[in-house]
């Protein structure tokens, strides 16, 4: 995406788009990997497709919300997404993530466990890169943790060649999404992830400009911005990619070197391709166990319902109304019991 669509926001926003863990409950529901006899989990290949034509559409929300915006203005269309609308959304989106986490979790507690915790303390106490990037620090903790417990099989990574195409045939969106009903479902359970990942992108955008001075939602526009989210997210999904998001990440890096130059996130995006084409290094990163990825997403997932309540909370939401518990409380059950 940051290579793809860099003219869309003129190249002037120091944004990285990286693949977005809020979609993984979506992958996980449509298209959950295979159990083995052995125990071995393989990828759903025959459901993967209908997965990514989901994120697909989810990349099209991107877009419709881009065209509003240019034709109406953000304000008028931003009417339309009251906090109390988008907070339960977002809210609820989180919880219901948070059963595959447990899922994952419940796999080896112990290892579980060592990626909260790792997570945990980075996050509070940790200081420079390392309060910026706890998740990788948790998730590489956590795998040394689970070489000295022998729960890493490393023969996938030796019999993996160094180079080859990122791109799978059985994963392509075109060509392998035959059944109508099953492409419907993935889209209306995996599609409303964007209206999160959305808040998400407003939300870093407004947080880079408020960090490099410049003000990025006027110039070169909000609208813009999200299309190069969008068109990045489908574009990606179509290839059985996975969806795209703004890593709020960045932001701290940006506060923390003080480089806001687009072409440094443009030198980034190139590594990050150079490791794609790599299958040692996708054996590498599928040799990490389910556990470790349960434990992360226990403050990801949680993550995202907390940007719900602070969305409430900071807008000044007003409970003791009848008219926004029912609002909440219909979007929720709703959410959560469908």
């Amino acid at each position: 995406g940051n290579l793809l669509c860099p003219s869309i926001p003129k190249g002037k926003v120091p944004a990285f788009l990286g693949s977005s863990f809020a979609f993984l409950g979506g992958y996980a529901a449509i298209a959950p990997k295979i159990v083995l006899e052995n125990g071995q989990e393989i990828a759903n290949v025959e459901m993967l497709p209908y997965a990514c034509l989901g994120v697909a559409s989810a990349g099209i929300i991107y877009l419709i919300l881009a065209f509003f915006i240019k034709s109406f203005g953000v304000k008028r269309v931003m009417k339309f997404f009251p906090p109390i609308v988008t907070g339960p959304i977002i809210i609820a989106i989180g919880l219901s993530l948070a059963g595959t986490a447990v899922t994952s979790a419940k796999t080896n507690w112990p290892l579980a466990l060592v990626a909260l915790s790792v997570i945990v303390i980075c996050n509070i106490w940790g200081k420079g890169m390392i309060k910026i990037v706890p998740i990788l620090i948790g998730i590489v903790v956590s795998y040394i943790v689970a070489i000295f417990m022998g729960a890493i099989d490393f023969t996938p990574v030796l019999e993996a060649s160094w180079f080859g195409s990122p791109i799978k045939s059985e994963a392509l969106v075109f060509g392998n999404v035959k059944d109508l009903s099953l492409a419907i479902s993935a889209i209306i359970a995996i599609a409303p992830i964007a209206l999160a990942t959305i808040m998400e992108h407003i939300g870093d955008i407004s947080a880079i400009s408020s960090t490099t001075g410049k003000d990025f939602i006027a110039e070169p526009g909000l609208h813009r911005t999200l299309i190069g989210d969008g068109l990045a997210t489908t574009l990606a999904s179509l290839f059985g990619g996975p969806a795209n998001t703004t890593y709020g990440e960045n932001t701290g890096v940006l506060a923390l070197t003080k480089v806001y130059d687009p072409r440094v996130v443009r030198i980034a995006a190139c590594f990050a391709i150079f490791f794609s084409v790599s299958p040692k290094f996708a054996a590498l990163i599928n040799t990490i166990p389910s556990a470790i990825v349960g434990g992360v997403s226990f403050v990801l997932y949680g993550m995202i319902s907390a940007i719900g309540i602070r969305n409430l909370v900071e807008n000044h939401v007003d409970f003791s109304k009848s008219r926004n518990l029912i609002i909440a409380a219909v979007i929720l059950v709703t959410a959560l019991g469908g």
